[in-house]
């Protein structure tokens, strides 16, 4: 009986470690995927500007000048 609580003390052990170990990595997993969502999102503004400014500049471009 007591070879047996021992063992599944060793196995409560083993499995409060590993889930220790679990935490810390998907914390850093979490904090990761937040700053790779942030990047994201800047590149999608600076996207969004540079589209804005090559439309702009081609709606200057494409218009005909005054004496036609």
């Amino acid at each position: 009986m007591e070879n047996l609580v021992k063992k599944l003390e060793e196995q409560i052990a083993f499995l409060h470690n590993e889930i220790s170990e679990m935490s810390g990595e998907l914390y850093s997993q979490q904090k990761e995927i937040k700053e790779l969502k942030k990047e994201i999102s800047n590149f999608k503004k600076n996207i969004d500007y540079l589209e804005n400014e090559i439309g702009s500049s081609n709606i200057k471009d494409d218009k005909k000048p005054p004496h036609y």
